[in-house]
């Protein structure tokens, strides 16, 4: 029994459309907000050329922070760790960075004194309008100051608890945005632009 121009023409559409389906599942969704990868993390180009998907990082983290992407962000994101700060924020015990086998996350000394400055993987941006502190009349929250893990150095507060992040010194732990009781939250992690800054 001869083929038909029909089903050659079918088979080439499904081949056509796997092939192009398979390239998609590839390319990282860019409508959705960036990843927040774990402390000591290479530039994300490198990062995800590096990372084994060997879940380490999330089964040392003590604060269970360390999420992994699964296959509906795509075969380049899948099974790659990531922090959703607005679940659970990072304490920088960079014992994630202890365990990492390929070196994607790169070693990096807990001391609190040297962590602010070196460590990035993303930095708190607060939205004034809606933070409680400088809503009038304040209400003095405070909270995120209270949370974040470098008081007074990558936070300080001003009168009625203002909270002011010093952008340079900030790790984008997450532990403001976690904490904040505004809903939507006054203070998100914006990440890095890795590519630019490890």
């Amino acid at each position: 029994m001869g083929v038909s121009r029909r089903h050659l023409l079918g088979a080439a559409v499904a081949i056509v459309g796997g092939v192009a389906g398979r390239f998609w599942a590839m390319v990282p969704r860019t409508g959705r907000r960036r990843p927040i990868r774990p402390p000591g993390a290479l530039p994300e180009p490198e990062f995800l050329k590096t990372c084994v998907r060997c879940y380490q990082c999330g089964d040392v983290c003590p604060n269970q922070c360390i999420a992994f992407h699964g296959l509906d962000d795509g075969l380049a994101e899948a099974g790659t760790p990531f922090i959703d700060p607005r679940t659970q924020g990072c304490i920088a015990c960079m014992k994630c960075t202890e365990v990492c086998p390929s070196g994607a996350l790169q070693p990096t000394d807990p001391d609190p004194e040297t962590v602010p400055g070196r460590v990035k993987m993303g930095v708190a941006r607060l939205n004034r309008d809606m933070c409680y502190s400088y809503a009038e009349p304040a209400r003095t929250c405070g909270v995120c100051y209270r949370a974040c893990p470098f008081p007074g150095k990558a936070m300080r507060i001003e009168v009625f608890e203002r909270p002011v992040v010093d952008r340079d010194l900030c790790i984008g732990c997450g532990l403001c945005e976690a904490s904040c009781i505004h809903l939507p939250q006054a203070i998100r992690i914006v990440p890095v632009d890795r590519e630019v800054t490890a």
